[in-house]
């Protein structure tokens, strides 16, 4: 399993690219480390699905950059998700972090979520992610790429059969085929529409 952090440099990328060098990477907080294994690409301006669509505010700052970063934000009233920022400082670019295979620290991720009947439960959902890392507004911001960040990001091996489609439970550019996912159990359910804007 990779120790190698991404470096700021390599997450500096259009979303696009960016969201097929983070599957199969992995996310540590704490004592749970997770594999990506579903991720959907976010742009700024040019993208109506995006949070950064109509300009840069205190909730979306951080998707302007520097590359990196951790965007964390609520949604429905009750779930958080998190992003991996990407491209330059000042241009606005995030990688929504879908689901993940929990490869270390299963017994804290099912204590978070007591409810999931199997491990590819556990993260199968952005939401879920979120819970069984621990993940919440007071990591918005955090340095991924610092060896001293309670939240760190490591390389994974390439992934190979990436297959793509549209985005999940956005209302406006739904057909956009930039939700990115490989093989795995603990990849979501695919739903169509819905009323929230993403990354």
């Amino acid at each position: 399993m990779s120790s190698r952090q991404l470096t700021r440099e390599e997450l500096a990328i259009d979303p696009v690219d960016a969201s097929q060098l983070l599957l199969g990477s992995f996310l540590e907080a704490g004592d749970v480390r997770v594999r990506i294994v579903e991720v959907e690409a976010y742009r700024g301006g040019d993208d109506p699905a995006s949070h950064c669509y109509r300009g840069k505010t205190p909730r979306n700052e951080v998707m302007f950059g520097p590359a990196g970063f951790l965007y964390v934000y609520f949604v429905y009233g009750m779930h958080f998700c998190a992003n991996v920022v990407t491209l330059t400082d000042g241009v606005p670019g995030a990688v929504l972090l879908r689901a993940g295979e929990v490869v270390d620290g299963e017994d804290v991720a099912f204590s978070r979520r007591p409810a999931s009947r199997s491990a590819a439960e556990l993260a199968k959902g952005p939401a879920r992610l979120c819970k069984v890392l621990g993940l919440d507004r007071s990591q918005n911001g955090v340095d991924l790429t610092s060896p001293d960040s309670p939240v760190r990001l490591y390389a994974g091996d390439p992934a190979i059969d990436v297959r793509s489609g549209p985005r999940v439970g956005v209302a406006v550019a739904m057909d956009v085929p930039w939700r990115f996912w490989i093989d795995s159990p603990a990849v979501s359910t695919y739903k169509r529409g819905g009323k929230r804007r993403a990354g």
